[in-house]
């Protein structure tokens, strides 16, 4: 009988990995299908973003609750609201309608449009997809009491660096934060894309206004605010990308603001997007 009952248990135990097994490979292939069928306009950003290595290093799976800070243009949100489905649900999570102003680029008709947009993220949502996926647009100031603890993963890809810049100004990234941990659940995962500045950067220099972060500063950003690393990657690393002095990552693909001339602007697409840290963070107790 001990050695029926160990043969049970090792045959219980090998199903379950198969099992696991065959929703990985479901899962990949899903993302992949997904990925296949968006546009060329699309595709062409992803040797820079890896989409796929990304969102699975963040754990993201279909039926989801997920929170996508600064959906902008819908890259991403395209991505994740094909992939999470039916019975998933997106959260698009804005700035503060009061940052918005505080960009000294920024014109009343741009500003305008950006406050509009979070409103209109479900109708957004809804030209991206018809599987009947669960959208609703906030800012990370107005977070809906019934969202709170509820949410699996939070993404910030390239959202950091001007709730940082603003910080001193106006508390923008502590309040993101601490709506952040509100949000998630108890096990919930925190993923996040930044561009990175040099480590021998100063801290004014790397403080958002550029675009670039300090990898230790956000790790240290996070502790603070109660999450925990749980791992790094150099998924959308770019050793290229050496900035220095009044250098900003907008000189590169695809802004590449400020180039003047062809030779500048060639010497930017050479070098390609910017360096990224992606990191992993769980919700602390």
């Amino acid at each position: 009988m001990p050695f029926l009952r160990t043969c049970l248990l090792l045959l219980s135990l090998a199903l379950a990995g198969l099992i696991q097994t065959a929703h990985a490979v479901t899962e990949t292939d899903t993302l992949n299908a997904v990925l296949a069928s968006r546009s060329d306009e699309d595709t062409v950003r992803d040797d820079a973003r890896q989409p796929l290595e990304t969102l699975t290093f963040f754990q993201v799976k279909p039926g989801m609750t997920v929170a996508e800070a600064l959906p902008g243009g819908g890259w991403y949100t395209r991505i994740l609201a094909n992939y999470l489905g039916q019975d998933g649900t997106l959260y698009g999570v804005n700035y503060p309608d009061s940052l918005w102003p505080m960009l000294s680029y920024a014109s009343p008709e741009w500003i305008a449009q950006r406050i509009a947009a979070t409103d209109n993220f479900t109708a957004k949502v809804a030209t991206f997809t018809d599987n009947g996926i669960t959208a609703q647009g906030f800012t990370f100031d107005t977070v809906p009491p019934e969202v709170e603890g509820t949410v699996d993963r939070v993404l910030l890809i390239r959202a950091l660096h001007n709730l940082n810049r603003f910080q001193q100004k106006a508390g923008t990234s502590s309040q993101a934060l601490t709506a952040t941990h509100a949000m998630l659940k108890k096990d919930g995962l925190v993923g996040v894309v930044q561009h990175r500045a040099p480590a021998t950067a100063s801290e004014e220099w790397a403080d958002g206004n550029k675009g670039y972060l300090n990898e230790a500063a956000v790790i240290a950003m996070f502790a603070e605010a109660g999450f925990a690393l749980v791992a790094q990657s150099e998924i959308n690393a770019n050793p290229l990308d050496q900035p220095s002095g009044e250098d900003s990552v907008w000189r590169l693909p695809p802004s590449l603001r400020g180039n003047n001339d062809d030779a500048q602007r060639e010497a930017m697409v050479a070098i390609g997007e910017s360096d990224r840290m992606t990191l992993l963070f769980r919700k602390a107790p």
